[in-house]
């Protein structure tokens, strides 16, 4: 790529940002998952406290891929949508809303997966990801997102400086099926 003396070429090519089909199931695989994880979050009582750790999260194994795809394809057949970064034919991150209104007011979606690859966090893929799925929730009449973040410090940490917060009576359906998360919402 020729550049001007005055100009920088970037590292990485674009990301571009699409919605993502069930044919698009077998690029989950593409994803590393895996992190370095400090410290963790428990609120027990409605107190919050960090836990040190220090431990890797590995990658998913063939049983956990299996189960994230079969999850995927479920939300999408049943009204549910995607939306997948990609770096080229690479994925590079997706997040996957809900068809399922959940709250009070059957206001809310639920953000059902979100996952930026390793190689790719910290590059405001994470933070698009969830402008195009706020968009898409208000465009389907949602209030809000309810978001069951993973207890880690880095993805606590991310959905707070989007305006995520504890939720008050987290849905029981989300805390049944993650009940170690962090579960907040995020108002639209």
């Amino acid at each position: 790529m020729k550049t001007r003396t005055n100009e920088v070429a970037p590292k990485h090519p674009a990301i571009v940002f699409r919605k993502m089909g069930l044919d698009d199931v077998k690029d989950l695989a593409h994803i590393d998952r895996s992190e370095w994880i400090g410290q963790i979050c428990r609120i027990e009582n409605g107190q919050e406290t960090w836990i040190e750790v220090g431990q890797e999260c590995p990658g998913w194994n063939a049983a956990q891929l299996e189960e994230l795809q079969l999850r995927f394809c479920s939300e999408l057949e049943n009204g549910g949508a995607a939306i997948g970064g990609y770096d080229g034919d690479r994925l590079a991150g997706f997040g996957l809303l809900g068809h399922r209104r959940i709250g009070s007011q059957n206001d809310t979606l639920p953000i059902d997966l979100m996952y930026v690859g390793r190689a790719y966090r910290r590059r405001g893929i994470g933070t698009r990801l969830m402008q195009l799925l706020s968009g898409e929730a208000s465009a389907r009449g949602a209030k809000s997102l309810y978001v069951s973040s993973t207890e880690s410090r880095s993805a606590v940490g991310f959905y707070r400086s989007l305006g995520s917060e504890n939720a008050i009576e987290p849905d029981p359906e989300m805390l049944m099926k993650e009940p170690f998360d962090i579960h907040m919402v995020r108002p639209l």
